[in-house]
C-alpha cells in the first residue's frame, strides 16, 4: 500500500523543498497563474473583450492574453489593469 501524502509533501516532492530555486520558480508561476485567472474572470464578468481591456489600459491585446495565461506581470501594469476592471489591490503586513 502506498503512503499517503499531504499537500506540503506533494509540493515538496514535485517542486523542491522550500527555499530551493525550483520551489521559488513554482511559487512565482503559481502567483502569475492566479493573478491571470483573477483578471480573466473579472474581464469576462464585465463582458469585456481582451481588445477592449487592452485599449482601456494602453496595451495591445496579445499582452492581455499573455497575462491571462500566466505570464509574469509588472506591478505597475497589474495596478493599471486592476483599476480598469474595478478591482482593488490591498497590501497587508503579516
Amino acid at each position: 500500500m502506498e503512503k499517503s501524502m499531504n499537500a506540503k509533501e506533494l509540493i515538496a516532492e514535485r517542486y523542491g523543498k522550500e527555499g530551493t530555486a525550483e520551489r521559488e520558480k513554482f511559487r512565482e508561476d503559481a502567483f502569475s497563474y492566479y493573478f491571470g485567472e483573477i483578471i480573466k474572470n473579472r474581464r469576462k464578468e464585465l463582458n469585456m473583450s481582451q481588445e477592449n481591456l487592452a485599449d482601456k489600459v494602453g496595451k495591445k491585446r496579445p499582452y492581455i492574453s499573455r497575462i491571462e495565461n500566466g505570464e509574469d506581470i509588472r506591478l505597475s501594469n497589474f495596478a493599471l489593469i486592476a483599476n480598469a476592471l474595478g478591482l482593488s489591490i490591498e497590501l497587508k503586513t503579516e
